[in-house]
């Protein structure tokens, strides 16, 4: 069995949240496709979609400060909020149509309501605050957003960070009902037992090596059995590479020269998580604050109630930390071997520009326990050392590349999909709004690489997704409809029955 040799329609490689999103896509819009999937862990959803390894904000832009610039003139600019926002909105409708269609049950297994919160300390960012509640509440995509600076109020929004805080500097909040939790570990694992019920073929413990253009334009993909330490050969007419930070080392070995120029920088996670369910019982919301100045956008800090296994949590964080590894089960060689001759002068470049960011990740690195208490402490005054733990988050790769704006080696904050010209292999690079805006991504990847299906599929899509080529910012009384009937079919109107 050395040797064997498979033909597909479409091979993914990765068991993570955008192949399962893009697995299901496919078997809706083409039923009859031939799809395989290769993934070098024992299950679906391990990596940066595991629940533990993901935020779960369901990022709407509805709490993210990072996602609103204050411009010189002293305007705010929402507008890449209201994109984030209504791709979120894309994801839940086709959420919602997988629930209706009875394809996915349970959605609570997987999204749970949940106030968004922002929460900012210090008269500039109080005024920053206000400013941005202006702005947004006045966009339908935000309707409902709440602001208030009084202390009396806040208690009863945030009991847990608002109780003994002895400080008088001033303090102000945003709030709105209609945020997510979303387990997207959960999401991935259910997406990937409904791709097995339809004959998608799902190989776990099997590793990508390798990877070449054949002469009839096919893909050939040199696949190792980690078990039985079998090679074997697989053949595809279209491949997607969605292996999390894996994915630039295989997007190198297809040798495309879109994937040249490009480097990746790895970043990775710790949160505390908090063991007493009596302190987990008294905060109710996702909250985040402002980056500190000179950090990075991925370390807002945010002190998130979480639903996993059906159970509440409560984790702050995220303090970052640095690998070489690309992948939390990767090697530590991964950044090394990422480096390239096409790609060498741009990884140069980003090094210097970025010694602040590589100063701060370090710093991160050496905090102590207590000192990652005294900055939990912000959010919690009380916090106690016993109640909370540290947890390894996932690794993240943020994309390096050569740009018109930033000019060589700049650092990229953002999801970006790679796609080769003639559209027969797509790569997805990056980091949050990630697994939040997966639907809107994986339509992007179909828009660039089946462009000979547009007119045969796009009446599926449309009813998978009613708001599809429409803005729903321009469109108030789609997004009414859509607003309505996503909370009712994935159980969103519901209160959380633990918190008094």
């Amino acid at each position: 069995m050395g040797n064997r040799e498979t033909k597909s329609d479409v091979i993914l490689i990765g068991a993570g949240i955008m192949s399962a999103t893009l697995g299901t896509l496919l078997k809706e819009l083409e039923p009859e496709c031939d799809i395989k999937v290769f993934e070098k862990l024992a299950k679906a959803g391990e990596e940066s979609s595991n629940e533990w390894n993901n935020a779960g904000t369901g990022h709407a832009a509805l709490c993210e400060l990072n996602y609103t610039v204050e411009k010189p003139d002293g305007s705010l600019d929402i507008s890449k909020a209201i994109k984030i926002n209504e791709q979120f909105q894309i994801s839940k409708q086709f959420w919602s149509y997988l629930v209706n269609r009875k394809l996915l049950q349970n959605p609570e297994d997987f999204i749970m309501p949940l106030p968004h919160m922002s929460f900012v300390q210090g008269e500039q960012n109080v005024n920053f605050l206000k400013k941005r509640y202006e702005a947004m509440s006045n966009n339908s995509l935000f309707r409902g957003m709440e602001f208030s600076d009084d202390p009396e109020k806040l208690k009863e929004w945030i009991p847990l960070i608002m109780k003994d805080r002895t400080s008088n500097e001033p303090v102000a909040a945003t709030k709105i009902d209609s945020g997510t939790d979303v387990n997207f570990g959960s999401l991935t694992r259910m997406l990937f037992e409904h791709l097995e019920s339809k004959n998608v073929d799902i190989h776990y413990k099997h590793c990508v090596k390798d990877m070449k253009r054949t002469s009839d334009g096919r893909w050939e993909l040199k696949v190792q059995n980690l078990e039985s330490g079998n090679v074997e050969r697989h053949t595809a007419k279209f491949v997607f590479i969605g292996g999390g930070g894996g994915s630039l080392h295989l997007l190198q070995k297809s040798g495309i020269p879109e994937g040249k120029h490009i480097g990746g920088f790895p970043v990775s996670g710790l949160f505390m998580s908090c063991n007493n369910p009596d302190v987990v019982a008294q905060h109710h919301a996702k909250v985040y604050g402002k980056a500190k100045v000179g950090a990075p956008p991925m370390s807002v800090p945010h002190l998130d109630t979480r639903y996993i296994d059906n159970k509440k949590s409560l984790l702050f964080g995220p303090f970052a930390g640095f690998s070489p590894k690309f992948l939390k089960t990767g090697s530590m060689f991964d950044l090394f071997t990422s480096i390239k001759p096409d790609n060498l002068f741009t990884m140069l470049a980003a090094g210097v520009k970025e010694m602040s960011l590589t100063k701060y990740l370090i710093q991160q690195v050496m905090l102590s326990k207590e000192q990652r208490m005294e900055e939990l402490r912000e959010f919690i005054p009380d916090a106690k050392d016993e109640d909370w733990d540290l947890v390894v988050a996932g690794q993240r790769v943020q994309v390096i590349k050569d740009t018109e704006t930033g000019g060589k080696g700049t650092l990229q904050f953002g999801t970006e999909v790679i796609t080769a010209a003639d559209g027969s292999i797509a790569a997805l690079l990056g980091a949050s709004p990630g697994a939040s805006t997966a639907v809107h991504v994986m339509l992007d990847v179909i828009q660039k690489c089946f462009p000979q299906y547009r007119e045969e599929w796009e009446p599926k899509i449309k009813e998978m997704i009613p708001s599809y080529g429409l803005s729903l910012m321009e469109n108030p009384e789609l997004l009414q409809d859509i607003h309505t009937s996503t909370a009712e079919k994935l159980g969103l109107n519901e209160k959380d029955p633990v918190f008094s």
